[in-house]
């Protein structure tokens, strides 16, 4: 039943969005239930920042005004999935390999609420491999870093770099992503500080000290958790 809790995570949380805002767009099938929600609602003056290519696509389909960072700096709302939800609400996200431009417009809202189905509520971050966005050059001397920071912290297994059909995954920036399985993250700040150290690590997928609410789906309605 997790599309019936994705779409009333989403729905509910597109009942926090006022008229005149300006919301951050996430990406993922969770945010595409609050799009299509929002969208909806039709609410006037909105301006929405989209976090991916086809979050952008799906918004404009749908008839939302879009804008950008560059245009609107200062964002007042962010609706956001995650691939799982920690204690104090911090979060991996990447999985949809968004994770630059996700933490870019987080990081420039006034408020963030991430959604999600009830499995993605954890009791301790881990489980889910936790993606690395890299630059394409020099990417596998990178890996060999990023395999040492790991075992710094108890991760035995180098991060493995993230591939499609069709051949490596890149992002909307033209990056690659690298999926770490850490098992267990006992210490995510100092975990995120070091990888952000290295040089062609451009960004990872743990969100931390970012999130204002979250909202979980359940087959009956939805649940909030603060921090």
């Amino acid at each position: 039943m997790s599309d019936l809790q994705k779409k009333n995570a989403g729905e509910a949380a597109a009942a926090y969005v006022e008229a005149g805002m300006v919301v951050g767009l996430g990406t993922g099938s969770t945010a595409a239930w609050f799009v299509k929600a929002l969208a909806a609602r039709n609410l006037p003056d909105l301006r929405c920042v989209p976090t991916s290519e086809r979050t952008a696509d799906l918004a404009r389909e749908l008839g939302l005004t879009l804008s950008t960072l560059e245009d609107t700096p200062r964002i007042d709302l962010t609706v956001d999935g995650a691939d799982e939800i920690g204690p104090g609400l911090a979060l991996i996200k990447g999985g949809g390999a968004a994770l630059l431009r996700e933490k870019l417009v987080w990081e420039a809202s006034e408020r963030c609420i991430c959604i999600a189905d009830a499995a993605k509520v954890v009791p301790a971050l881990g489980t889910f491999p936790l993606p690395i966005e890299v630059v394409a050059f020099g990417h596998k001397t990178t890996a060999n870093r990023i395999a040492d920071v790991l075992a710094d912290h108890d991760i035995p297994m180098p991060a493995r770099v993230r591939q499609a059909e069709r051949g490596l995954v890149r992002t909307d920036g033209g990056n690659l992503i690298y999926d770490a399985a850490c098992k267990l993250i006992a210490d995510p700040a100092r975990l995120a500080a070091d990888l952000k150290s290295l040089t062609g690590v451009v960004e990872h997928g743990l969100f931390l000290d970012l999130t204002d609410l979250a909202v979980i789906g359940t087959d009956a309605g939805f649940e909030t958790i603060n921090p």
